[in-house]
């Protein structure tokens, strides 16, 4: 019997998009297809992983239940019964007890004063710790934040640093907090840095710097993450 996760108030958090991510096949799936601005079909995702057919439709299946991606039967005018092409689904606000939590936060903040970004980065710790252990650990942190973030809505591509160093930017192509980014920026992007750091910190990644830089790129806002270094765990051994 599956333990529903809570978050740092103690709501139950709905996991079903954390839960069909937790497979890093579905991940590259998922990936392909957002890649793909026609759409794709199994066979095609198939074809381009190595995967069996059958085990492409189930991840495609999963994702889809998930409210990830959408599938429609598009013929072009030709005979015959077509396809399922699988579709990113538009990015939706985040679920309902995130964007309540997040709005309740805003309200507590703008009543206390002081530095909210640092306060809502301390929130945001906990709230990433929750939220990663819903997901698998895993190998490379890097993936393990993509993950995480790939659930809440906020479609993570992986990029090169920009200086050329070790270390890896997100690119995030929507936030599904906008609207509450404007009333407070930085009490929203404090927490969404602080997801990140709870994130690799419940990953057991070393304790080193993240910058989050809001529409750091010309249509995204820009985590950037330092090298990989070796885990807390493997540092004691």
């Amino acid at each position: 019997m599956e333990t529903p996760q809570k978050g740092p108030s103690g709501e139950t958090i709905d996991t079903p998009r954390h839960r069909a991510l937790g497979s890093a096949s579905r991940v590259a799936i998922l990936r392909l297809v957002r890649a793909a601005e026609g759409g794709v079909t199994a066979a095609e995702v198939a074809a381009h992983t190595g995967q069996h057919l059958s085990t492409t439709r189930a991840h495609l299946d999963r994702l889809t239940e998930a409210g990830l991606l959408v599938k429609a039967r598009a013929s072009g005018g030709l005979p015959g019964r077509p396809a399922w092409r699988y579709r990113a689904s538009a990015a939706d606000p985040a679920p309902a007890a995130y964007r309540a939590l997040a709005a309740a936060l805003l309200t507590h903040l703008s009543r206390i004063g002081g530095n909210v970004g640092a306060a809502a980065a301390q929130v945001g710790q906990g709230w990433g710790r929750q939220l990663a252990a819903a997901s698998p650990r895993r190998d490379d942190p890097v993936d393990a934040v993509m993950t995480v973030l790939d659930g809440l809505g906020f479609s993570p591509r992986r990029k090169p640093a920009e200086d050329g160093g070790a270390g890896a930017e997100l690119h995030l192509l929507t936030c599904p907090f906008l609207e509450l980014v404007g009333q407070n920026p930085d009490a929203m992007c404090g927490l969404h840095l602080g997801v990140v750091r709870g994130i690799l910190q419940h990953d057991g990644a070393a304790d080193e710097p993240v910058v989050l830089e809001p529409f750091g790129a010309p249509a995204a806002c820009v985590v950037r993450l330092p090298p990989a270094a070796p885990r807390a765990t493997e540092r004691q051994s």
